[in-house]
C-alpha cells in the first residue's frame, strides 16, 4: 500500500459554459470568494478551506461542445455539521437555485450508512451532494472560520 502523501483532495476545477452565471452560483449559493482572477475566463474561489477553479470554456469550443449523455463526474460534496444543518440549507437554497440556474435534484434524505444529504445541481448540470456524514462530519479543521 502506499503511503499518504497529501492533506486530501481540496481542489476542485470546472469547465464552465457561462463564467459570469457560474461565479454568481457559486458566490450565492456556497459562498465562495474569488481569490485570483488571472484573466476574464478563470476564476479562483476559496471557502477558507477548500478552492475551486472555473474556467470558461473557450468561445471557439462552445459550438461544438456536447457534454456526454452521462459524465464521469457523479457529483461533488459539501460536508455540514448536523441532519438539522442539511435541512436547513435545503430550506434556504431551494428557492434560490432555480432562479440561478441551477435545480434541485434530489431532496433531503437519509441514506443506509447513517448519512444524510440532499442533492442540487449547478447551471452547467454539475451534481452537489449538501451531506452530514456521521465520520467526516465531525472533522475540525485548524483554520475553520466561523
Amino acid at each position: 500500500m502506499v503511503q499518504r502523501r497529501h492533506r486530501g483532495i481540496r481542489h476542485l476545477a470546472l469547465r464552465v459554459t457561462n463564467l459570469a452565471r457560474s461565479r454568481h452560483f457559486y458566490e450565492q449559493i456556497l459562498g465562495m470568494r474569488a481569490v485570483w482572477e488571472p484573466d476574464p475566463d478563470n476564476v479562483y474561489f476559496s471557502s477558507g478551506i477548500d478552492n475551486l477553479a472555473l474556467h470558461q470554456i473557450p468561445q471557439n469550443d462552445l459550438s461544438t461542445f456536447q457534454p456526454p449523455g452521462a459524465q464521469f463526474l457523479d457529483h461533488l460534496g459539501i460536508i455540514l455539521e448536523s441532519p438539522e444543518a442539511v435541512d436547513q440549507m435545503y430550506q434556504e437554497l431551494a428557492p434560490l437555485i432555480p432562479p440561478l440556474g441551477g435545480r434541485i435534484v434530489q431532496e433531503p434524505k437519509q441514506h443506509r450508512d447513517g448519512s444524510y444529504s440532499f442533492y442540487f445541481a449547478d447551471p452547467d448540470g454539475n451534481v452537489i451532494q449538501a451531506l452530514y456524514e456521521p465520520t467526516i462530519s465531525r472533522i475540525q479543521w485548524v483554520n475553520e472560520q466561523p
